[in-house]
């Protein structure tokens, strides 16, 4: 296992080393390089800073965080109004539609889990615990974009609800609290660049390119075993709880004197956050698996798809 964690933290560092160069003289050493080509970096991601939408969506989410709270309200005003609207009509299937979306989500994470995790492990590896929750290094460069991609994806992820309605499938509380809360909530941590951030992105990142490729072969009517949705439901409550151990340490490490950057009001909305999401996934966990007879358990082919986080 450290040698593994030793492996990924050389790659980062070679990574990381590559982007301090001139592009074109890097170019032309990946090209003569073959080892170095497995740290490839698109323009996308070097030059985000420099493409104009990229960089105005940026300053725009910094500048204008609190829209957050604008969008959150109208997502529950909609959601009402949808509901309202599908009341007497017949529910749409949209099956193909949902496996597109979810497929989309999923490939979106796995690919921003691959692009987080290694600085994330390098920074432990390297540094410390410590490091990995109080320095927010992890806000600039090519991690720097996929920290933000995550953030501003909270917002498009409000179509998963668009789902449920138009199927008219049962929104539970969860659901869309979680979808509204976490929307301000990453918003609100990107505009002064929360140093726990490196914890939350990259656990929601991995956690996410499980649940929506789940999603998206069940909306293909694959079957899964029960233990197979007992794993996703245990991933999302393993994030909760990490979540809170994370805000935790980084209040102990402020009380303590040390430099952490992450504000207390940050950390005080955060471990209210992960504390209730875990309680809400705990009684949905025990509701589902525990207290639920095998003989009683009826699954609807998409019902997990109401809690996805």
């Amino acid at each position: 296992m450290v040698t593994l964690a030793s492996h990924i933290s050389d790659y980062f560092e070679q990574f990381n080393s590559s982007l301090t160069n001139d592009f074109k003289s890097t170019a032309h050493d990946l090209s003569s390089d073959k080892n170095l080509s497995l740290y490839y970096v698109f323009d996308f991601e070097r030059y985000s800073d420099k493409i104009g939408t990229l960089n105005d969506l940026r300053t725009f989410m910094i500048q204008r965080w609190h829209n957050s709270f604008f969008y959150a309200i109208a997502y529950l005003l909609l959601i009402y109004a949808g509901q309202m609207y599908m009341k007497n009509k017949p529910r749409f299937e949209l099956r193909l539609w949902l496996a597109a979306w979810s497929g989309l989500l999923a490939m979106f994470s796995i690919f921003g889990a691959l692009r987080v995790l290694p600085e994330l492990i390098y920074v432990i590896y390297r540094h410390g615990i410590k490091d990995s929750i109080c320095s927010n290094s992890n806000a600039f460069g090519v991690v720097g974009f996929w920290t933000w991609a995550f953030c501003f994806s909270k917002l498009p992820e409000l179509i998963d609800t668009v789902f449920i309605v138009l199927r008219k499938q049962p929104l539970i509380f969860l659901h869309w609290y979680h979808h509204a809360s976490v929307l301000v909530y990453c918003w609100f941590s990107y505009q002064d660049y929360s140093s726990t951030g490196r914890w939350f992105c990259g656990l929601n990142y991995v956690v996410h390119g499980v649940m929506y490729t789940y999603y998206a072969f069940r909306a293909l009517k694959f079957r899964f075993p029960r233990w197979i949705s007992m794993i996703v439901t245990l991933l999302q409550l393993s994030q909760m709880v990490i979540g809170c151990w994370i805000n935790l340490k980084a209040w102990q490490y402020k009380q303590n004197g040390e430099t952490c950057q992450v504000t207390d009001e940050n950390l005080k909305v955060s471990l209210v956050m992960y504390g209730t999401y875990f309680i809400l996934f705990a009684h949905f966990f025990l509701g589902s698996y525990i207290f639920k007879s095998s003989k009683t358990y009826v699954i609807d082919e998409l019902r997990y798809y109401t809690v996805i986080c």
